[in-house]
């Protein structure tokens, strides 16, 4: 019993951690760890400060390099003052929009990933004439139906294609952009691709601010510098922009009557031919010779469909004098279009094929006609950009024009795709699939 209670006595502090009640053995050993955790602190508290050492020197290399920065940046926007004294700006006005500036570092890496050039054609529709898209198009089409039928009076362009525009520029409102006009211009001037295009933008953006049509504290537009509803930039709006209203302001921001009619101003100014469609979705006859297709071949659509050409639907083309040409936007494995003049003018608007289908197709559900009927390949291996500018450079080394390599694949890159695989004795679609990408690597 007495054994059993010093064993119980001695354990139970043991157990709680006691050093008073541990053995002089137990007693070196908490000494010894105890000047290990003075060692391992001292070890911390040396790594601590060297690592504060590295960050000043750090901060040192830094601090000068991004202030050459900033004064690079200065100095550039400064050069535009002559430009902007010439186009009517004042140096008031001037210095106010320009003050205290930094580069926006976001705007490069924005310019090089627009999803109507580097997303499928047929995820970028999906996405543009999403079931939202069309519900929140059709409240519109109901809530503004006398606003759009003074419009569609005075300009002659269809209610239908301004609001899928508006649904597709800006969601019909709901994102207008959030950024610094002036910043965004300012720095695609500054650095980038798009130097020309940001100097020459921001001067207009300048000049929208001297005329008094917003304040600069809500001077707000996308990454581009696209402003307002239906995001005009600064040049096309101070060209086309009217006051609609009457109220003595071209409004483009927070006037849906001026930014629809302003719209509606620059496609008729574009040639907008009132009452006639986009284009038609068509069936292709088997074995058909893909090269007659593409930008710049034009027939008249009972030439067309005397080789064989159909609309999917069956219908007969209303107009068959109107003169078309035939797209292929993923391809000889995915629908197939023939598109007219206002597709053209839509493309004025923007560029990319993507977007001037969605707009025409979003117009097209809002009047009540369905989805198109061929299915898109979406099994296909899409191409990434690094590999979409391979194409470009290999089309280039081989002796094609296709302009500019910036992995963005447009009419002439397509263009010199059909002459390559016509020469290579491939299916001449223009399409830039994995297919092309291996035989250009290959081909001598």
């Amino acid at each position: 019993m007495q054994k059993r209670r010093q064993i119980n006595k001695n354990s139970q502090p043991a157990g709680a951690g006691s050093v008073a009640s541990s053995s002089p053995a137990d007693c070196k050993i908490n000494k010894s760890s105890h000047i290990g955790n003075e060692n391992a602190f001292n070890v911390r508290s040396v790594l601590t400060v060297c690592l504060a050492i590295l960050c000043y020197l750090s901060i040192l290399t830094i601090q000068p390099h991004q202030a050459r920065a900033n004064e690079d940046f200065r100095a550039y926007l400064e050069s535009m003052w002559p430009k902007a004294k010439a186009a009517g700006v004042s140096r008031e006005l001037f210095s106010k929009a320009i003050g205290g500036l930094t580069p926006d570092p976001s705007i490069n890496i924005a310019q090089n990933s627009q999803p109507e050039f580097v997303t499928p054609v047929w995820s970028y529709i999906e996405r543009a004439v999403s079931e939202k898209r069309m519900e929140l198009g059709k409240e519109a089409l109901e809530e503004r139906a006398d606003i759009l039928k003074k419009i569609e009076a005075r300009y002659g362009v269809e209610k239908h294609i301004l609001l899928a525009i508006w649904g597709l520029e800006s969601t019909f409102g709901q994102n207008k952009g959030d950024k610094d006009v002036i910043r965004s211009l300012a720095t695609l001037g500054y650095s980038g691709s798009r130097k020309n295009f940001g100097r020459q933008q921001l001067i207009a953006a300048l000049q929208i601010l001297q005329n008094g049509d917003i304040p600069l504290s809500e001077f707000k537009g996308s990454w581009a510098g696209a402003m307002g509803h239906t995001q005009f930039i600064p040049t096309t709006y101070n060209h086309y922009a009217v006051d609609f209203t009457g109220d003595g302001t071209r409004d483009i921001w927070r006037s849906i009557s001026d930014a629809l009619a302003s719209t509606a101003n620059y496609l008729k100014k574009a040639g907008w031919q009132t009452g006639k469609t986009w284009g038609y979705e068509v069936k292709l006859p088997a074995n058909y010779n893909y090269a007659k297709s593409g930008f710049g071949i034009k027939k008249r659509l009972r030439d067309w469909q005397r080789l064989g050409i159909k609309r999917v639907n069956g219908y007969n083309f209303p107009r068959p004098n109107d003169r078309a040409e035939l797209i292929l936007p993923a391809g000889a494995d995915g629908p197939a279009f023939l598109i007219l003049k206002n597709f053209r003018v839509i493309m004025r608007y923007n560029k990319s094929l993507s977007y001037v289908l969605a707009v025409g197709h979003l117009g097209d559900r809002l009047l009540g006609y369905d989805a198109f009927i061929r299915p898109w390949p979406k099994n296909h291996r899409q191409l990434k950009y690094v590999e979409q500018k391979e194409i470009q450079t290999l089309l280039t080394q081989k002796g094609y024009k296709i302009g500019k390599i910036d992995g963005k694949i447009g009419g002439s890159t397509k263009k010199a795709i059909r002459a390559f695989q016509k020469r290579a004795g491939m299916r001449a679609d223009g399409y830039p699939n994995y297919a092309v990408l291996e035989r250009l690597r290959q081909y001598r």
